[in-house]
């Protein structure tokens, strides 16, 4: 009887299995199975076909896939993990499927469709060491890509798995959804189309106190969570940047192997009852420091510190990134940038407060949405320099209902970007009156983001023009203190300045107006505040010489133009300080 033939051969082994899926299950059975068939028919199924591999089988919420090529099987799963991203964008976070991916080359056994053996079961042992939303790949399929797609890879380095003797070399490609909730992090350029990165390595303990480790690393998990909640801003989970920890690193091979352009690292060093604790970001690439600070805090509530050098260190983050990406984007040939290159490049303008720069804005705005017509940023962006034109363009209906629309849009699309829900929030609130949206628009943003200083100067406007200036000014204040040397913090200080002008407190209203102008002298709005503080402490003659300033910043500025965008109970005092300082009515 002739022996019976067993058939062989190479292929690149796919597993995938859905993270939390019995948590899922229980809390939703028809809904988890009906959103699972859905993935499974629009977005897994084609892109199988599409780079012509083989479903083999299905277990429950796991799946078993053959590729020919290991680049295709690569490329489709990191497709199928950038759309999950997508789609969960609008899905509550505890609902939210995601995917883990294992992907091994290696000899299999077919029998009757089904296929087996080692090559089989370590993909099997790659998924279950994947992160929820991330693929693990053996060091087989990392040296046959090679530098054929530009992925970021990071080398987990050789582990022991449940039945396979021989230790495994493992790669990550992609973040991770960590324990505290941190966003997906970047598969690299591929994934996030340019966008920033960050790696936040495990601060070192230069006390010798094992106490101060568990401070330190309790710190470090929440500055990561507070930088995760900036959408633009792609976060490596704590699993893999901790990886770092402890030792002396070269930050140009973390940026290397975590897919990163900025590291932030530090120490903990505690001197009796008080500790010290550097920080300092740095671009990887170069090795370019572009921000640091020492804190020198009192031991005495170790959780309100925590949450105090936290809040501190992202709301400094956040500017120091924002203006290195404008820095690197304004060297790039117009040719070669994306809708996220072009948002940097109106930024600047649109942030400027200058009369002028926003119409500079819109074109490059425009084309952003064009080519991605989702992206909230950019209608946000877009309804502030509409209402921009409003104002300087002599009130004209077109500008406002443009500005009122994109707002929407933005409220609709940027349900997670704290800068967004806020700038919409403001104008629809300014132009609009509808006070109950944009004070919802303002608590989210500042549940996703308490650091973000641009919610909390909106916010701070809109609670001074509602009568609540105290609440704004503890908003406005906030701002100020988070980010010192944020470029943009003339916004801010007009918020305070408008707070204290509007609860009968002129000097200080002077003061904070200065700041703002120091920082920006070309702002109307803070030398507005400041010819109305001026006449309220009856200083008339200084009041005029401002005016004069900003007619030559705003020539077609009116009395009756500035009054109609001041709730009804103010138009009156706003009009008559005003109309003091002769202004054109």
């Amino acid at each position: 009887m002739a022996e019976e033939r067993v058939e062989r051969r190479l292929a690149a082994i796919l597993c995938a299995d859905v993270a939390g899926y019995s948590r899922l299950m229980g809390e939703d059975e028809e809904g988890t199975l009906a959103a699972l068939k859905a993935h499974r028919r629009e977005l897994l199924d084609p892109v199988i076909a599409q780079h012509q591999g083989r479903l083999v089988k299905t277990t429950g919420d796991g799946m078993l896939i053959e590729f020919f090529s290991v680049v295709d099987a690569v490329r489709g799963a990191v497709a199928v993990q950038q759309e999950m991203e997508r789609r969960n964008e609008a899905v509550p976070e505890g609902r939210r499927i995601r995917f883990r991916i294992g992907i091994n080359l290696g000899d299999i056994i077919v029998d009757e469709g089904d296929i087996f053996g080692d090559g089989v079961n370590v993909a099997a042992r790659l998924e279950n060491m994947a992160e929820p939303g991330t693929i693990c790949i053996s060091a087989a399929v990392r040296e046959q890509l090679g530098e054929r797609l530009d992925l970021a890879y990071a080398d987990l380095g050789e582990h022991l798995v449940k039945n396979i003797a021989r230790p495994i070399r493992i790669y990550r490609i992609g973040g991770a959804a960590g324990e505290k909730g941190e966003a997906p992090a970047a598969f690299a350029a591929s994934a996030h189309a340019g966008r920033p990165s960050i790696a936040v390595l495990r601060f070192a303990n230069m006390s010798g106190d094992a106490d101060q480790e568990y401070f330190a690393d309790g710190m470090v998990e929440d500055i990561i969570t507070g930088l995760s909640h900036i959408t633009w801003l792609g976060v490596i989970a704590r699993n893999s940047s901790f990886h770092y920890g402890g030792v002396s690193v070269d930050l140009k091979q973390v940026g290397r192997e975590l897919g990163v352009r900025y590291v932030l690292e530090g120490s903990v060093r505690k001197l009796g009852n008080r500790v010290r604790i550097t920080a300092q970001l740095v671009e990887a690439d170069n090795g370019r420091h572009l921000w640091a600070e020492r804190y020198d805090r009192d031991l005495t509530d170790i959780f309100a510190l925590q949450d105090d050098i936290t809040m501190a260190v992202v709301g400094a983050i956040e500017p120091s990134v924002r203006a290195a990406e404008i820095e690197r984007v304004r060297h790039m040939r117009p040719d070669n940038l994306d809708a996220y290159d072009l948002i940097l490049r109106a930024l600047p303008l649109a942030n400027s407060g200058v009369p002028g720069d926003a119409e500079r804005a819109l074109p490059l705005l425009q084309r952003a949405i064009e080519l991605e017509p989702r992206f909230g940023g950019a209608h946000a962006l877009l309804a502030r320099c509409y209402q921009a034109r409003y104002v300087t363009l002599g009130y004209r209906a077109e500008d406002k209902v443009a500005a009122i629309a994109y707002a929407h849009e933005a409220l609709s699309l940027g349900r997670d970007d704290a800068a967004s829900l806020a700038s919409a929030g403001f104008i629809i609130y300014l132009l609009e009156r509808d006070v109950a949206t944009a004070n919802e628009a303002f608590e989210r943003a500042l549940s996703l983001n308490p650091s973000s200083s641009i919610a909390l100067c909106f916010s701070a406007l809109t609670l001074a023009f509602s009568g609540k200036t105290d609440l704004a000014i503890e908003r406005a204040e906030r701002a100020i203190k988070l980010s010192p040397f944020d470029p943009l913090l003339y916004g801010p200080h007009t918020a305070l300045a408008a707070a204290h002008c509007i609860a009968g407190r002129p000097d200080e209203a002077i003061a904070a107006a200065r700041r703002a102008i120091q920082i920006n002298p070309r702002f109307p709005q803070a030398q507005v505040w400041l010819i109305i503080a001026l006449v309220q402490s009856r200083r008339i003659d200084e009041a005029k010489t401002v005016g004069k300033r900003l007619l030559e910043i705003e020539p077609t500025f009116t009395v009756g133009g500035f009054a109609s965008l001041a709730p009804e109970w103010g138009r009156k005092m706003v009009t008559a300080a005003l109309s003091q300082a002769e202004l054109p009515p």
